[in-house]
């Protein structure tokens, strides 16, 4: 979405540019959002602040042990392979 109209910034740019490391004022020097009318500002902050590197927005975590996977011999075995028509081409 475009968070800053009288620059065409999206939300997108602006988070491209904090998870490199960028802060928001060098952001807003780089694509120069919340530099004419200031409306955007505080979405530009919340951008920033949600997709900076040194505060992540989430972590992935699996506490599921991994369960082993039975992989087919064959196509023919799979579950994938639709025997209706492997039989029509035989």
């Amino acid at each position: 979405m475009i968070v800053c109209v009288c620059r065409r910034v999206s939300d997108r740019e602006i988070a491209r540019h904090a998870r490199a490391g960028m802060s928001f004022d060098e952001i807003q020097f780089e694509l120069g959002v919340a530099t004419q009318c200031g409306c955007c500002e505080s979405c530009a902050r919340d951008v920033v602040a949600q997709c900076s590197v040194s505060n992540p927005v989430a972590a992935l975590h699996n506490d599921v042990a991994p369960q082993p996977i039975q992989l087919a011999s064959s196509i023919l075995e799979s579950k994938s392979w639709n025997s209706s028509q492997h039989s029509l081409a035989a």
